[in-house]
């Protein structure tokens, strides 16, 4: 398995319910690096998994509709409890979207797997995994 991996950050507001996260409870900050490993079982044609730069672009783009936001807000995770595991998966599911649309190139369509991982901080962080 051959794998290419881009890096970006997002910073969000939001509360989390459940007694599980005490203070957390309350609106606070949180600030994510954002880690997107595309893999595939063999390279194109040209030798690679995926177009880095239109990889990295579409990173972006998916972290834009997040970052500088109160996710208690945001209508497309109404009801969600945005935990990191479960932005991971936003963040995944949004990217995989992407590829089916051909927004990565055509290339990209030979993609397996996106892992995608946010780093809370330097000793915790959460992913997520899923087929394409």
């Amino acid at each position: 398995m051959f794998s290419v991996t881009v890096r970006d950050h997002m910073m969000v507001a939001h509360s989390l319910r459940g007694e599980v996260f005490g203070p957390a409870q309350r609106l606070h900050g949180a600030t994510y690096v954002v880690d997107v490993t595309f893999r595939r079982q063999a390279l194109d044609a040209d030798g690679v998994v995926v177009d880095i730069a239109a990889a990295a672009a579409q990173v972006g783009e998916v972290i834009a509709e997040l970052t500088y936001r109160n996710l208690d807000g945001e209508p497309t995770l109404a009801g969600v409890n945005t935990t990191t595991e479960v932005l991971a998966q936003v963040v995944a599911d949004r990217l995989a979207q992407r590829i089916h649309d051909g927004r990565l190139g055509a290339t990209a369509l030979g993609l397996g797997e996106i892992h995608v991982t946010l780093h809370e901080s330097h000793i915790a962080w959460a992913s997520y995994e899923r087929s394409l």
